[in-house]
């Protein structure tokens, strides 16, 4: 994409940027690689964003975990599976309600998780760990020093969230027990809130979320 297209060489290379990243990158990571200051960059994307959604480009610029990611659009969603093979399998609902809890009452320790599930959770705790979507964050101070359990980055990239406190709007999980209202909790957690000075963008309709 060039400045003629309608966009100049900071968006551009940003945009170049974004395309060799297979993670978001925060807007201080984009600034400083692409040698302006953040407000600079992040008008740079916001354009870059307006871009490539005005003129039907296949992919879509969204902001989620903390930083920019370019995705796949989901009309191409289909054609993009050809070249990758066969998709991870989905999660379980062992796995899911799992998660969820872990998300809600994050950090958590394995024994709570299973008094509120009511079954032994060890297999869904194993899974979730492997596709990098929980981890561990220390030991609780209790009898036995029991390993605490948080949501992962890779958990914000997975749903498509920009930060923890989205999670009650966005309902990508059901709730779970005890949870009525944990904002309060997540608001408290590190990584909740999005990088200071980030200027919000709604996703282009009918984005498709690049994690399995």
């Amino acid at each position: 994409m060039s400045a003629a297209e309608g966009l100049g060489p900071v968006a551009a290379r940003l945009e170049a940027l974004l395309f060799a990243a297979a993670e978001p990158l925060s807007l201080g990571r984009l600034a400083a690689g692409a040698g302006v200051g953040e407000a600079q960059a992040r008008r740079a994307l916001a354009g870059l964003a307006a871009h490539l959604d005005a003129h039907g480009h296949g992919m879509a610029l969204l902001e989620l975990a903390g930083g920019y990611q370019l995705l796949t659009r989901a009309e191409h969603a289909e054609a993009v599976a050809g070249l990758s093979g066969p998709r991870q399998p989905g999660l379980s609902r062992a796995a899911l309600e799992t998660l969820a809890i872990i998300a809600f009452r994050q950090p958590v320790t394995r024994a709570a998780i299973e008094e509120l599930r009511g079954v032994h959770s060890e297999g869904a705790l194993s899974t979730l760990q492997e596709r990098g979507l929980v981890a561990e964050a220390g030991r609780a101070d209790a009898p036995g020093r029991p390993i605490l359990y948080v949501t992962a980055r890779r958990f914000l990239e997975h749903f498509g969230l920009r930060s923890l406190q989205e999670l009650h709007e966005a309902e990508v999980l059901p709730l779970p027990p005890g949870t009525a209202d944990a904002r309060p909790r997540l608001r408290a957690l590190p990584g909740a809130e999005p990088e200071a000075g980030q200027a919000p963008f709604s996703p282009p309709p009918g984005t498709a979320d690049r994690a399995p």
